[in-house]
């Protein structure tokens, strides 16, 4: 189920909005993790996410991990994957690879997919390949790509993690 509040109250997420400027500024990682708990509207969740990726620390990995595992929308719980695959960091590879296996939704199951192979951790060969059989092409084709990605650093990765390897296009 989609979120119904995208905006909730236009002011209050002005508000919000403008308080995420700040914090940013600072590094806060615990604002935007409030944000995600405490926040109905959607507009200002997947900002928060947006910014927690953009930050890469590990409490933002953590709380990405969460809301990939228990947000009831899938827009969120699709952009929580992005950001992990975007951090780079294979502390959040147990909650993709649960997403692979568990998510009702493709679009979550595809991006899980697409951020293992960005963080690149061989590790995740056996659920990239038990994605092979989603029911989902996107999926699919998504667990394909990151495999060929995962073969592909095996051999020629000039950094053991994906920060090792940043900056990356």
């Amino acid at each position: 189920m989609y979120t119904s509040t995208i905006v909730d109250n236009e002011q209050h997420c002005f508000e919000i909005m403008k308080m995420m400027e700040e914090e940013y500024a600072r590094k806060r990682e615990d604002f935007f993790v409030k944000v995600l708990r405490e926040e109905p509207s959607l507009v200002l969740r997947v900002h928060a996410v947006a910014i927690l990726a953009e930050l890469g620390e590990e409490k933002g990995v953590e709380a990405l991990s969460d809301v990939l595992a228990h947000d009831p929308d899938p827009l969120v719980r699709h952009e929580a994957a992005f950001s992990l695959g975007q951090i780079g960091s294979s502390l959040g590879n147990r909650a993709l690879e649960k997403a692979i296996r568990e998510d009702r939704d493709s679009i979550v199951r595809h991006e899980a997919a697409a951020a293992l192979g960005s963080v690149g951790s061989q590790s995740s060969k056996v659920t990239l390949e038990y994605a092979l059989n989603d029911s989902d092409e996107i999926v699919r084709n998504s667990a394909k790509a990151s495999l060929f990605n995962l073969r592909f650093l095996e051999t020629y990765a000039v950094g053991a993690t994906a920060r090792d390897r940043m900056p990356r296009p």
